[in-house]
Parts: structure tokens; C-alpha cells; sequence
């Protein structure tokens, strides 16, 4: 058995999910990665993977295995380039987890700089608003709106990521505004249920604290949909200033409420606690700090 190869196809057998998606990938049969991962197997003497009909995951020393396997071979992949005198120039496919809007808003438009600087990297994006196991989905680098849990991973700031209190113009001139934060509860509140205590929204002005439990005609576990229902009409909603500055200056959504500040939900960039950090990992990070450090997207104030 050619442990390295074997090693290779397990990393692959993690990130794609499947023993027949790792044989396309790599030109082989679903029977070659199943034969490689049962020898490695044997070899170590522990089972890597639990297998159902319908899904693989990675046992609890798979976990450490896999994290190990990714170290190894990314300091191996790294030794080729010095060699090759191309560590200037970094390689592969970088898996990126983030939420949907930050994938769509911040993602996407700064995509087009990176790659001009970067054309040898290809992006894989996993954009959602529930939770990614980076480890168990082979993510790279992660952005999060919530503080770490995982002593595994490594967190870096990216932006303080404040909360505003929006509705339309149509709303307000139907509902009128309200003068207090109290005077929520008397207003249909559209809520974002993925977050704890979604229906608890906080604010602080003069060092008093209102904690304030609102109710309305509906909840979602997706930002961009609270947006288009608040732009709709449909009631008040609480987003960070990034998602919308851009109405805000249109004039398609007004902020409630200003001297009230609220919650801030800091961003943060998550990526696997290695010895190693793979090259391309670290170059998108650097650019994505610069970026932040830079654009308007990224301001704290209106």
C-alpha cells in the first residue's frame, strides 16, 4: 500500500463525502477508494470512517487522523513548491464556508481582485446560515458572526459587525416609527430564528440596558429574506450595517431607532488550529483583512 496516496484519498473521501465522488475525481473506480481507505485502515488498526447507505462520517480518532493527514500533506505540498521556486505563487482549491448574504454582498464582488492576483486558486463556496463543520466538510476558512467555541479552530477579527433596527418608508408610513425600544412589541418585528434568543433584541443608550421580547408575522433562518420583507413592507427588522447601507443611502429602507445602539455581532475568520497553515489559506486571509481594512462594506457607521 502506497500510504501517501491512500492518505490523499482519505482527505478526498472527507471533502467530497463519498467513495464515488473521490473515484471521479481522481480517474479512478468507487471499488479503487474503497480498497485504499479498508488497507489504510488495517494498517493503523482503528476504523477512519462510519459507513451508512446513505452517508460517511469521520470517527473520533478519524477527526485527529484527518487533521493530521491535512498538516501533512499541506507541508508536503508546500516543500514541492519551495523547490519549485513557486511559493509565490500558491495552488489548489480553497473551501470556504460563510453565510449566504456575506457570501453574496462581500464574497462574490471581491472574488474577481483576488483571482487576478491569485489565478492559480479555485474557490469552492459553501454558502449557508446554518452551521459547517470545517473539519468534518474539509473547510479552509470560515466566516462567522459569533464567538469561538472550538478550541481546534483559530479566529481572527474581520469587523465589529453592528446591528441596525430598519423598516421602509411605507412601512413607517403606515405604522409610524417607534420613539423607544418598549415601543417594539406594538410593531410587527421580523426575526432572524437562527440566532440564540432570536426573539430577545437588545440596545444600550446612556448605560441602560433594554432587553426587549418582540413578536411579528414572521421569522427566518435566512438574512437575505428578512431583507426583501422589510423592503416589502412587512415589518421591522434588525441586520448588520453591511447588508444595508446600500438602502439605507437609496433611501429604500429607513434606521429606527438611532440612538439606541445595538447588539454588535462581531465577524470573525475561522480557520483549523494546523501547526501548518497552507499558503492559499493564508493569502486569502491576508487579502480578506486588507479588504476589510479598506472598503466601505466593511465601515461601521451610516
Amino acid at each position: 500500500m502506497d500510504q501517501l496516496e491512500a492518505m490523499r484519498t482519505f482527505v478526498k473521501v472527507v471533502q467530497l463525502g463519498s467513495f464515488s465522488a473521490v473515484g471521479r475525481d481522481q480517474e479512478s473506480s468507487q471499488a479503487t477508494t474503497s480498497r485504499r481507505i479498508s488497507a489504510l485502515e488495517s494498517k493503523l488498526g482503528v476504523k477512519l470512517l462510519t459507513r451508512t447507505s446513505r452517508e460517511l462520517s469521520l470517527t473520533e480518532v478519524g477527526v485527529d487522523y484527518y487533521q493530521r493527514c491535512m498538516a501533512i500533506l499541506a507541508e508536503m505540498d508546500e516543500a514541492d513548491a519551495v523547490v519549485r521556486s513557486q511559493t509565490a505563487s500558491p495552488k489548489g482549491t480553497l473551501r470556504i464556508a460563510a453565510p449566504i448574504a456575506f457570501s453574496r454582498l462581500v464574497l462574490a464582488p471581491m472574488l474577481a481582485s483576488f483571482c487576478n492576483q491569485f489565478p492559480d486558486i479555485e474557490f469552492e463556496i459553501l454558502a449557508s446560515d446554518q452551521h459547517v463543520d470545517l473539519i468534518n466538510k474539509g473547510v479552509d476558512v470560515a466566516i462567522r458572526a459569533k464567538q469561538l467555541e472550538d478550541s481546534s479552530l483559530v479566529a481572527r477579527p474581520l469587523s465589529d459587525n453592528p446591528m441596525l433596527l430598519v423598516a421602509s418608508p411605507d412601512y413607517i408610513k403606515r405604522y409610524g416609527a417607534p420613539k423607544s425600544p418598549e415601543q417594539l412589541t406594538q410593531y410587527s418585528c421580523l426575526v432572524y430564528s437562527t440566532r440564540e434568543k432570536s426573539s430577545v433584541w437588545r440596545f444600550e443608550c446612556d448605560g441602560q440596558d433594554y432587553n426587549i421580547s418582540v413578536n411579528g408575522q414572521m421569522k427566518c433562518t435566512n438574512g437575505d429574506t428578512l431583507l426583501e420583507a422589510a423592503l416589502a413592507g412587512l415589518g421591522i427588522t434588525e441586520l448588520p450595517i453591511w447588508m444595508v447601507r446600500q438602502y439605507l443611502s437609496s433611501g429604500r429602507l429607513v434606521q429606527l431607532l438611532s440612538d439606541y445602539k445595538g447588539i454588535s455581532l462581531p465577524l470573525n475568520i475561522i480557520y483549523p488550529q494546523n501547526r501548518y497553515v497552507p499558503l492559499k489559506v493564508r493569502c486569502f486571509i491576508d487579502f480578506l483583512l486588507n479588504y476589510a481594512e479598506e472598503n466601505e462594506v466593511f465601515k461601521n457607521t451610516f
